[in-house]
């Protein structure tokens, strides 16, 4: 069967996945409610398409810190990739340095940043959780440095993990023969390494609950690498990233897996953009399935997007080249969008190229 738009693969990875790795993919925390509202609000955003304009000559290519990247779409970490092909990681990386983007490498991979980086040149942003021991923090970003990581991505809305209730139902562990390499060779104190899954069960518990802002500076004091807050979602809190220095915010909820009941990431995404008055950029981290998805969030002041699950499921569909294709239609609607909309660069791209509801209450007409 074609695979015509991204959200097929996810059928495909059901039917091929066992049913506790899809469902600790697939689903959210509690009820649900984000994680149907993070792909229902994309549709309450309109076009206002232009006409009359020469679209023959479409860039969708763009500058994400330092970094020319060849699209506006992303991947965002996402952990334990083997559970989806033997390849894992590896693969994601592959086909994300062929699509001439970037790849954000979970603290939680299956695969070492040391091995990421063996697959060859490309640009790769590694996601960190804070943990209790600051000595296993600081081994995490050296070995990510080394490895040739050019940003961290700071996890900032995990002081506990959500209450998923499908992984509670399916007593969900990493499968046998499976772990969490980031953290081999590290020195992890005294620990209980007798249990299955002992790596998984570490990380875990050792998430630090007393992270705040004065953490951010401590990590900047440790590297010299940007960092990127990911897990905002209000303007207070993007101004206290701002004030802090982070490099840039990603408006993320965590895939909708740790508070429900949380806007959609695309419903919070202008108040942080207003918030932070274009002094970093945003990111926009969560339901993108479409291009015209990517075009929407680029209209509503995101500088990019992460794609998540989309990652997953055509991983597990088709491994390497599921993935390369994925990142390939996401960049060809993105393309299609542009055109039909009359722009031919994403500077190009404004606010006034859609209408949104009221949730959107800094909605203006476009001046005749």
């Amino acid at each position: 069967m074609e695979i015509t738009n991204v959200m097929e693969y996810e059928k495909i990875a059901k039917e091929k996945l066992p049913k506790l790795v899809y469902d600790y993919y697939a689903s959210g925390a509690e009820d649900q409610w984000t994680l149907q509202e993070n792909r229902n609000a994309f549709s309450r955003i309109l076009f206002r398409p232009r006409s009359l304009i020469d679209v023959s000559e479409i860039d969708v290519s763009t500058r994400v810190l330092r970094f020319n990247i060849s699209m506006p779409t992303m991947v965002a970490p996402t952990a334990m990739q083997k559970m989806a092909h033997p390849d894992g990681e590896l693969a994601t990386a592959r086909a994300t340095s062929a699509a001439g983007t970037i790849m954000t490498l979970s603290t939680c991979a299956t695969c070492s940043v040391e091995e990421v980086a063996s697959t060859g040149p490309g640009i790769r942003f590694f996601q960190l959780y804070v943990y209790k021991d600051r000595n296993v923090v600081r081994q995490l970003v050296k070995r990510a440095e080394e490895a040739g990581f050019t940003a961290i991505a700071l996890t900032v809305d995990t002081p506990r993990f959500g209450r998923r209730e499908a992984d509670i139902k399916n007593r969900f562990t990493l499968p046998r023969g499976l772990t969490l390499k980031n953290f081999e060779g590290l020195d992890l104190g005294n620990i209980d390494k007798t249990v299955d899954s002992w790596l998984a069960s570490y990380a875990a518990s050792q998430v630090d609950q007393s992270l705040s802002s004065k953490d951010i500076k401590w990590l900047q004091s440790i590297t010299s690498l940007p960092i990127l807050l990911k897990g905002v979602l209000t303007a207070e809190d993007a101004r206290i990233a701002v004030e802090y220095g982070a490099a840039g915010i990603i408006v993320s909820n965590h895939g909708a897996r740790q508070l429900d009941y949380v806007p959609a990431t695309i419903m919070a995404l202008e108040e942080v953009v207003y918030a932070v008055e274009g002094r970093v950029p945003v990111f926009l981290d969560g339901g993108v399935r479409r291009g015209t998805d990517v075009f929407k969030a680029l209209a509503l002041g995101a500088s990019g997007v992460f794609v998540g699950r989309p990652t997953l499921f055509s991983l597990a569909a088709d491994g390497e080249a599921g993935v390369r294709k994925m990142l390939e239609m996401l960049r060809d609607e993105l393309e299609l969008t542009m055109a039909l909309s009359g722009c031919r660069s994403l500077r190009e791209i404004s606010r006034n190229h859609i209408k949104a509801d009221s949730d959107f209450p800094h909605y203006l007409p476009a001046k005749l």
